[in-house]
């Protein structure tokens, strides 16, 4: 286990992460960073394709996703655990169409969506009530990022490739936002 503020006045060690969930955020904020530049290049297919409100989601997709990944990290510094960020393995950048490509951002929000949980199982095994709490706002993200990436594949879908500016008047409109519990949250 790592501690973040040595013993206390018993002399014992006062711990706040353990180095199993230090470990399992670490690796979350490898998979938050991956997201990242995926999303990166997400943008830069819908850029290529001259649908540059498309291209712009995505880079605030991505912007996001790195803002995740910063508040895994402070957590870990802040609750005394070792930062150890994996390597990144390269995003992918060829997709066949737009459906592809938003396709493949919808499966990425559902493994995330996975691993939020098992970070959330963790946290509840080990009774650590503070991760667990950390860990519930990424949780309600994931159903906004679910939901979100549903309805413009859905778009999509519907419009096929050639109605792809509808879909970038859609988004430029903000009627591809975020909806939870029927509240919309602006996005």
């Amino acid at each position: 286990m790592y501690c973040r503020s040595g013993s206390n006045h018993n002399g014992e060690t006062q711990v706040l992460i353990s180095k199993n969930m230090a470990d399992q955020m670490n690796a979350q904020i490898g998979n938050e960073f991956g997201a990242s530049l995926q999303y990166v290049n997400v943008a830069g297919y819908f850029d290529n394709a001259g649908l540059p409100v498309l291209a712009d989601f995505f880079l605030k997709q991505a912007d996001e996703e790195r803002m995740h990944a910063m508040k895994f990290v402070r957590y870990v510094m802040d609750a005394g655990g070792h930062l150890a960020i994996p390597a990144v393995p390269a995003s992918r950048h060829e997709f066949k169409s737009a459906e592809e490509a938003v396709s493949l951002a919808l499966d990425w929000e559902y493994t995330v969506t996975k691993q939020i949980s098992a970070l959330l199982d963790r946290a509840s095994s080990e009774k650590d009530y503070v991760a667990h709490d950390f860990l519930e706002w990424f949780a309600r993200e994931q159903l906004e990022e679910v939901s979100t990436m549903d309805t413009l594949l859905k778009m999509v879908q519907r419009v096929g490739e050639s109605g792809l500016i509808d879909v970038e008047n859609a988004v430029a409109a903000g009627r591809v936002h975020r909806k939870v519990g029927g509240v919309d949250e602006g996005h």
